[in-house]
């Protein structure tokens, strides 16, 4: 397969994989694990997930110069635009586990100034995508009744990765107003996506009801509900850790910010977890046609894993640190599956590099590939 052929149709959504991959070791890292073992295969996962985003990233800019026509329209689309929110996210997660991992291999001070320039980069894009990719939804897209998704979460979703992320950089920050506007400016970012990604879900919750499940090729984008969600979890338990380096006097109150609105929040992800499970499971045995989507069964999952890690290390939980081993175990288990499944159809059989089909049937038809 050239690399013509690889770059001709490369679209935004192939950037899911990394942050697919990316959580996996940052999840494993921040688990109530003390295993040397595990630190090691996390930190291997990690640079697989940074060859692969500088390799995406490379084969991307290859995409725009050399097929600019074809890259242009992917913003046009209403249903891919909304994947330009992988892209920010994967330099997120990238990021974060090189300061979490990455530091073992390259030094602290490397880990944190290669944090700090990924952060900067998936923070920028994502409050990009967060405004642009709404902002043409509502002036140019025309949207049918039934059009409401999962990936509609994914252009808001990045300012909420970056508080999360940002939390781990907040030490590294000099102290007084510069520390103080980092943490603050989290905190906005986790607001912003909070409230905008609770519009959508009500949206989408709404189209299940109406219209039901739809094609079968969306049904894995259900599990990005968990994104927000598990994310919010992270970044308000992470934040409210690194309060009293800026609020001393406030800094309990921060801390019990982070477990009064995460509990709540986990009892709704377990919630969506056993509806996006049993809608799973009921159209695979129908008919569950492989595509990008299914590293929809990734990232949204490793969030809540990292969510539930911090509300456990905040409340001493053994049911908390229980549960956040089982979700990693699930974790895995997803991406391994979407891993070895999209290897095949990129590797052996080349299809995910086909054009996409026509759009038949569905608003996600043909372009969820």
């Amino acid at each position: 397969m050239s690399f013509n052929t690889v770059t001709s149709y490369l679209t935004p959504n192939w950037f899911a994989s990394i942050m697919g991959t990316g959580i996996v070791a940052n999840a494993a890292a921040s688990l109530p694990l003390v295993a040397p073992a595990l630190r090691g295969a996390a930190t291997v996962i990690w640079m697989l997930a940074a060859v692969l985003l500088v390799g995406l990233a490379a084969a991307t800019a290859a995409h725009w110069m050399g097929h600019p026509r074809t890259a242009r329209s992917h913003h046009q689309n209403p249903v891919m635009a909304h994947f330009y929110g992988a892209p920010p996210m994967a330099f997120l997660t990238v990021g974060a586990g090189t300061l979490l991992l990455g530091r073992d291999v390259i030094g602290l001070q490397a880990a944190v100034t290669v944090d700090a320039v990924l952060w900067a980069i998936g923070t920028a894009t994502g409050l990009v995508s967060a405004v642009a990719v709404p902002y043409l939804t509502f002036t140019r897209f025309e949207i049918a009744d039934d059009s409401a998704f999962g990936g509609w979460l994914m252009p808001i979703v990045p300012p909420m990765v970056s508080a999360a992320t940002g939390a781990l950089l907040v030490p590294f920050v000099p102290a007084g107003q510069a520390r103080m506007t980092m943490l603050l400016a989290c905190y906005a970012m986790f607001g912003l996506s909070l409230v905008a990604s609770l519009i959508v879900i009500t949206l989408i919750w709404a189209r299940l009801v109406r219209h039901k499940v739809g094609a079968a090729a969306a049904v894995p984008t259900l599990w990005i509900v968990l994104g927000p969600v598990g994310q919010s979890i992270t970044a308000a338990n992470l934040l409210g850790g690194d309060a009293h380096l800026v609020f001393p006097a406030w800094a309990n109150a921060f801390v019990f910010f982070g477990v009064a609105f995460g509990v709540p929040m986990l009892g709704f992800a377990l919630l969506w977890a056993a509806l996006a499970i049993s809608i799973t499971i009921r159209t695979a045995r129908q008919k569950l046609p492989f595509s990008l989507t299914w590293w929809s069964f990734t990232f949204p999952v490793g969030t809540c894993v990292t969510g539930i890690t911090g509300l456990a290390l905040h409340t001493g939980s053994v049911v908390l640190q229980v549960m956040a081993v089982i979700a990693f175990a699930g974790l895995v288990a997803g991406w391994i599956t979407a891993a070895v499944r999209t290897f095949h159809g990129s590797v052996i059989r080349g299809t995910l590099f086909a054009p996409p089909a026509p759009v038949t049937g569905s608003p996600t038809a043909g372009v969820l590939r």
